[in-house]
């Protein structure tokens, strides 16, 4: 495949930021959509995606805030097709384990993206795990540096994914010709409760940062009173209350069938984020 311009949408994200310098590092051209950097793009705006895919032969699609939020699979559905009519040739998916909403998500991208005339546009999806970034750049940030992690997440394990890990399989999909119509999932290399990725953390910066573990009802109320949007708090619940019910508490081994060498465990995301000052502002 030829490698002309790629849109990185959410391209000043956790992932997103990571892809675009990866594929810049190799001198490949892209293109960054984002409501706060690079060419205007908003989800809820569709008027703004037809300028995002003028030229574009491959494209990112992270879609925000979830691909388990109402709306999403038509509006998903709405941007595949009108990349497949722009001529965009190869389609990358950024998903979640464990969530149904997310699964109808990723099988109407992959019907969008066969919809064209001609030869059907490649597709990808990437199904990734807990990010360990959302500890350091994410909504787990205050917490940690408050010193105190409080979630209704219990004893259940989860395979954590590095960002880096995402980024650079995203970066080998969007640039290699073996990957259509695969479904990858990535996780990190074994589960941990979020008590004892808390415990890596507190290990890795040498201070105390305990887990508090709440319940569902509590929790919900606590995100009410300081003004979290109903539809976040829904969401977050929901992934609470759902998804780590045990059904992620397995790894599996496809960063390394793409990347040729294992998944980034989060021991070592913990030492290096410290080490950089994640964590300096606390």
């Amino acid at each position: 495949m030829t490698h002309g311009t790629t849109l990185i949408l959410g391209g000043t994200g956790k992932t997103g930021g990571r892809l675009v310098r990866r594929l810049t590092a190799h001198g490949l051209p892209v293109r960054i959509g984002s409501r706060s950097g690079g060419l205007p793009f908003d989800w809820e705006q569709p008027a703004t995606w037809g300028p995002a895919l003028d030229g574009v032969h491959a494209a990112y699609v992270s879609y925000y805030p979830d691909l388990a939020v109402p709306g999403a699979v038509e509006t998903v559905t709405a941007f595949t097709e009108l990349a497949v009519a722009r001529g965009v040739q190869r389609l990358v998916l950024l998903s979640g384990r464990g969530e149904d909403a997310a699964l109808t998500c990723e099988k109407a991208f992959a019907a969008a993206a066969g919809s064209g005339s001609g030869a059907d546009v490649d597709w990808t999806v990437l199904r990734c795990s807990w990010f360990s970034q959302n500890f350091s750049e994410g909504y787990l940030y205050e917490p940690v540096a408050s010193g105190t992690v409080a979630l209704p997440a219990g004893p259940v394990g989860e395979p954590f994914i590095d960002a880096d890990d995402i980024a650079d399989v995203a970066a080998a999909v969007l640039t290699e010709d073996r990957h259509a119509g695969r479904v990858y999932e990535l996780t990190g290399p074994r589960l941990l409760t979020f008590a004892d990725a808390v415990a890596a953390i507190a290990a890795a910066t040498g201070r105390r940062v305990d887990y508090v573990r709440m319940e569902l009802a509590d929790y919900a109320s606590a995100l009410a009173a300081d003004q979290v949007p109903a539809d976040v708090v829904g969401f977050l619940t929901h992934l609470f209350g759902t998804v780590l019910d045990g059904r992620n508490a397995r790894v599996t081994d496809d960063v390394r069938r793409v990347l040729g060498r294992p998944a980034r465990d989060f021991d070592d995301y913990a030492k290096d984020a410290a080490a950089a000052g994640a964590w300096n502002g606390a």
